[in-house]
């Protein structure tokens, strides 16, 4: 097969770097778009002078025109912190932002990838969530602009499937850390790990008894190439995750052996909207994709501690 020409929004953020990466090393052509909200150039910095890769400082929510063979849509902001900022921004960035990319997927004829998010499932009332689950989500909460802003182009993703004949894929990723994590995200992995690593103490949201499942970058981008190169009558949407559930407060004190710190655990009220449960089922992945993560998460932390300790 050729090697294809393949646009990555959201490029130089944490998952788009690791994913930019992958295809680089498989031979593929590689235009990386980012407007460095909350991606970084240092993320991509030693991809920069390879052949095949362009780095591009562009917004999705402006129309761009470029050749391509596949799209991976990745660009928003998909931490609390950083897409209730700005949560009309946030908003414009996934629909418009996706109304773009599949107006370009449609005149190239690629195949275009919407990195979906766990958080259309809400506050689950199913367990583990399955993909043919409609989700429980407040439409005018605080997490709003994302949770609603990522199921509309859900709906547009499948619209333009429908009515235009587009090969698409969706993918719905849930928790994924892994190096190259903003330091200040808000996320609960990163969160935990910095406040380890200074000596502060862990923060933890309501009594830590909510769970979360935590997948490892390197497994995640595997997947998402893998569903990416599927055939062109599936299309999902399809859970990406490892479905290995944790309360935050194994987490906590998870990070706290591995990182040796003397930090004390502190509890503090649960945001709203904040999922009490968080697992997918990954059996149409298994079925698919032929994938399941293989990273445990101990293995994962002690890589992403790593990482950490080189910002210090």
């Amino acid at each position: 097969m050729a090697n294809k020409r393949i646009l990555v929004t959201g490029g130089a953020g944490f998952i788009g770097s690791h994913l930019c990466q992958y295809l680089l090393k498989q031979g593929d052509e590689v235009l990386c778009l980012d407007n460095y909200f909350t991606g970084s150039k240092e993320n991509v910095r030693h991809l920069i002078g390879h052949p095949g890769f362009e780095l591009i400082r562009h917004d999705v929510v402006e129309p761009i025109l470029c050749e391509v063979d596949q799209i991976y849509n990745l660009a928003c902001p998909a931490s609390p912190i950083h897409y209730q900022y700005n949560p009309i921004k946030t908003t414009k960035t996934s629909v418009i932002g996706a109304l773009n990319m599949l107006g370009l997927a449609k005149r190239v004829k690629a195949t275009v990838l919407q990195a979906s998010t766990s958080e259309v499932y809400g506050d689950p009332f199913v367990h583990p969530q399955r993909e043919d689950y409609w989700g429980n989500v407040n439409p005018n909460g605080l997490r709003s602009c994302y949770d609603e802003g990522k199921r509309c182009a859900e709906a547009l993703f499948f619209d333009y499937h429908r009515q235009h004949g587009l090969n698409m894929k969706v993918a719905r990723i849930f928790n994924t850390y892994g190096p190259r994590m903003h330091p200040q995200d808000g996320r609960v992995v990163s969160n935990f790990i910095m406040q380890a690593l200074t000596g502060q103490n862990i923060t933890v949201y309501g009594n830590g008894l909510q769970t979360r499942s935590f997948c490892y970058v390197d497994d995640l981008v595997e997947a998402l190439v893998r569903l990416m190169n599927t055939p062109d009558d599936f299309v999902g949407p399809v859970n990406l995750g490892n479905p290995g559930e944790f309360t935050i407060l194994e987490l906590a004190n998870k990070v706290i052996e591995l990182t040796g710190s003397q930090s004390k655990i502190i509890y503090k009220p649960l945001p709203q909207d904040d999922p009490v449960q968080r697992r997918p089922d990954i059996s149409l992945a298994k079925e698919k994709l032929n994938w399941s993560p293989f990273v445990q998460l101990e293995e994962g932390l002690k890589r992403t501690i790593t990482y950490f300790k080189t910002l210090r």
